[in-house]
């Protein structure tokens, strides 16, 4: 694999820091140079008042018609709670072997449990969202090694259990060993 450049789009209010932690845990597992954007659309075209959540399907088509000639993928970022018709909501989504995916945070958070809010959990979470959606872009299907980062989750617990990156086989497959 020849991993040239990943676009990271904020599609709302992300802190900088935060940006950049991920943008250095994407290059980091995908040894590739990242652009971060700011991507500006009006989310309620994407919202569905009978569910009261976002529809991940359309957002994803909308960034994967948003091409970046000099990027190889592109994920976008956002704050919304997220759903596909079949379940009840994500945390991301990505076109397998395609140029594109999503990922919020929302679902994310703690407090969206009853627990005190931790920053540094959020953040770890969100990392491990973002590789495992771009590991779909890339081709990688869900891996039945429990810590590797392209395991399926259900729940954030499932998250918590991951490390942040790629297994042996998942970066062989990748061509990164």
């Amino acid at each position: 694999m020849s991993v040239q450049n990943i676009t990271l789009i904020s599609f709302g209010y992300f802190e900088k820091d935060v940006l950049e932690q991920l943008a250095e845990s994407v290059e980091r597992e995908f040894r590739c140079s990242l652009n971060l954007r700011e991507g500006h659309i009006d989310l309620s075209e994407f919202y569905d008042t009978s569910r009261r959540q976002y529809n991940g399907n359309n957002l994803l088509k909308h960034v994967d018609s948003l091409a970046f000639p000099e990027s190889c993928k592109t994920l976008g970022l956002f704050n919304v709670d997220l759903f596909i018709p079949i379940l009840t909501f994500i945390f991301g989504q990505a076109f397998l072997g395609g140029r594109s995916g999503i990922a919020s945070v929302y679902r994310l958070n703690n407090t969206s449990y009853g627990l005190a809010m931790d920053d540094n959990l959020l953040l770890d979470r969100f990392k491990k969202e973002v590789i495992h959606e771009l590991g779909h872009t890339f081709g990688l299907i869900h891996c039945n090694t429990t810590t590797c980062v392209m395991r399926s989750s259900t729940y954030v617990g499932d998250i918590d259990q991951k490390r942040m990156h790629l297994c042996h086989t998942c970066r062989i497959e990748l061509g990164l060993q």
